[in-house]
């Protein structure tokens, strides 16, 4: 499904979102919308073209410049999908004292489990019972 989207009489236009655009054109766009303080829509083409933006970041005004590492640092620390489910998991299980299914999803997210934005997640069984068992420490 095509969405036509248009912008200072440039129409350009997208499939699910993936803006067919060359560098150029997308660098223009972006800094057209920084400059005329339209942060959404410039965010939007960065998080679309992340890795081109890396590359090309010399090109961006200033202001641009430091929205592209604002989205992609916040990019780095956010959780994907399959955490979030895993998170969601470890709290049901702690919930419910299951410490055999607990177990397990720790033995197998033990990465997940050490990162110190994940203890933000945890509910308060969660983090008593992982704090019992010595996977977390919750004074450090």
């Amino acid at each position: 499904m095509w969405i036509p989207l248009a912008y200072n009489g440039i129409v350009l236009n997208g499939l699910k979102g993936v803006f067919a655009l060359n560098a150029q054109e997308l660098i223009k766009v972006i800094n057209t919308c920084v400059d005329e303080l339209d942060f959404i829509s410039a965010r939007k083409y960065m998080e679309e073209n992340k890795e081109l933006l890396k590359r090309s970041k010399h090109r961006l005004n200033r202001n641009a410049q430091d929205l592209l590492e604002f989205v992609v640092t916040k990019s780095e620390n956010q959780l994907d999908p399959k955490e979030i489910h895993a998170i969601h998991a470890i709290n049901n299980y702690a919930s419910n004292f299951d410490i055999r299914a607990l177990k397990l999803i720790v033995k197998d997210k033990a990465a997940l489990i050490s990162r110190k934005d994940t203890l933000t997640y945890l509910n308060e069984d969660a983090k008593a019972i992982l704090e019992s068992m010595r996977v977390v420490s919750l004074n450090a």
